[in-house]
């Protein structure tokens, strides 16, 4: 698990599992990424972001972006001296993208052909 943050690839099998009641009638997740205690999934029909709050995380915030609302988006390469990757997607509406950072560990290029991928639709 990444220590500052930092977005790491889990199992989509078992994200599936863990996040069934938040999906609709045979959405499937694609790809997943834990983020400490947050989460990022990646579906065939939107993106989620699982957010855990306060101290003990029992809070949680599930914000869903179809990916039709996803105006643009940019991904940033880890680099020598900077080794995470970073993720902005922007949505209709709003002039500030949301921002994920990867691990190094992560292949920025997978996430951003997921994203190609249904964006383009």
């Amino acid at each position: 698990m990444g220590l500052f943050g930092n977005a790491h690839p889990i199992d989509p099998a078992a994200a599936q599992q863990d996040y069934v009641r938040l999906l609709g009638h045979g959405e499937q997740v694609h790809a997943a990424y834990l983020l400490v205690r947050d989460t990022i999934l990646f579906t065939d029909r939107r993106l989620i972001f699982v957010d855990k709050q306060g101290i003990t995380g029992k809070k949680v915030e599930y914000h869903s972006i179809p990916y039709r609302s996803i105006t643009h988006f940019a991904v940033e390469t880890a680099g020598t001296f900077d080794l995470d990757a970073e993720l902005k997607i922007w949505i209709s509406g709003n002039s500030v993208p949301m921002q994920k950072t990867f691990t190094k560990g992560v292949d920025i290029y997978e996430v951003q052909a997921i994203l190609t991928q249904f964006v383009a639709r």
